[in-house]
């Protein structure tokens, strides 16, 4: 399969060159993609109607998809493959989803990112999904070009389980410019989740990934969780960052320009592989539900296991134990953890 795909993407052609990118044509292929049995993610189907991203994101995990072409994870936001849309073959792949399953949108590349408001495949996928009925439909992305398809998501949602996602690492417009280029300010985004919520949307956001010295000082998570409640948010979530090749290299060089006083700790952080430390995860873990707790975020059980990095996107805070105040022990688990976890 990756070699046919590879070949297909060797023959596309090229659509528009831009300063920073350029579009290519993705001939035809499946739409609708079933994760691999044995799979922890917690969804069953994906759909990302582009391949690459022109947001640039310095810490994206997604750029090791672009391996699958035969090109360099570095040409992630530099070649942006517009994949053929079809209606009669992405009607006929929905045959295969079945109740209670679970679609994604925006896994490996934002579905929302500039080429779509040329090409509009997105649209176009959601325009089929609006005329089916008993679908569990999560869409993620950074851009407030989602709050384009406001009625539209609103129609997708009269019949079925529908949940828009906004990535949204800081409040912060400078911070995000230097960790995210290409990517809609923070108050744009929150603009865009706004009108979705008001259009009778389920959203959620995620303040993923969470870096260390970066983006975790005290209160700042707190801020953007507050944030998104008041823009109207149901869900909440974080993930700390997670750093994978050529993901790594990228970030390791955006870090060492742009914030080189932290490079010998995140050296440190990631030495073993990908993930920080449990102990640090933990301690977000705990921090995270606190702040479900206090905010009245929605505690609705995750759909199924958790994912992997920034692929969780359903994951909800556990049932606390039994015994005492659930503020109280949040509260100390998150102090312990932190204490332990300090670098």
């Amino acid at each position: 399969m990756g070699a046919a795909l590879a070949e297909r993407a060797k023959q596309s052609g090229a659509l528009l060159g831009k300063a920073r990118c350029e579009y290519r044509l993705l001939p035809a292929g499946r739409m609708l993609n079933r994760c691999e049995a044995g799979s922890l993610m917690p969804f069953q189907w994906t759909i990302n109607p582009y391949r690459g991203c022109e947001l640039g994101c310095h810490y994206c995990y997604a750029r090791y998809t672009h391996e699958y072409l035969e090109l360099d994870g570095r040409d992630f936001e530099r070649l942006i493959f517009v994949k053929q849309f079809r209606k009669d073959l992405f009607e006929r792949e929905l045959r295969a989803v079945q109740p209670g399953e679970w679609i994604a949108i925006g896994t490996a590349t934002d579905p929302y990112q500039p080429a779509e408001r040329r090409y509009g495949v997105t649209r176009a996928v959601l325009e089929v999904l609006a005329r089916q009925a008993g679908l569990r439909v999560a869409l993620t992305t950074k851009s407030d070009l989602a709050a384009r398809d406001a009625e539209l998501l609103r129609r997708l949602a009269q019949r079925n389980d529908v949940r828009v996602n906004f990535t949204l690492t800081t409040l912060d417009a400078e911070l995000a410019r230097r960790l995210e280029p290409a990517a809609p300010r923070p108050d744009l985004r929150l603009r865009a989740l706004r009108r979705l919520a008001e259009a009778g949307v389920e959203t959620a956001v995620f303040a993923s990934p969470v870096l260390p010295g970066i983006n975790d000082g005290g209160g700042e998570l707190e801020a953007v969780a507050r944030a998104a409640r008041e823009a109207g948010a149901k869900h909440f979530g974080a993930q700390m960052l997670f750093l994978r090749d050529p993901a790594r290299r990228v970030f390791f060089e955006a870090l060492e320009k742009d914030f080189p006083r932290l490079a010998a700790r995140y050296r440190r952080l990631f030495a073993r592989g990908a993930r920080v430390d449990a102990a640090l995860r933990e301690a977000l873990e705990a921090r995270v539900a606190l702040i479900r707790e206090e905010m009245g975020f929605s505690r609705r059980p995750a759909s199924c296991a958790a994912g992997w990095g920034q692929l969780a996107l359903f994951e909800d805070a556990a049932p606390a134990p039994a015994g005492g105040s659930a503020l109280i022990r949040l509260r100390a688990a998150v102090a312990e953890a932190a204490a332990a976890a300090r670098v």
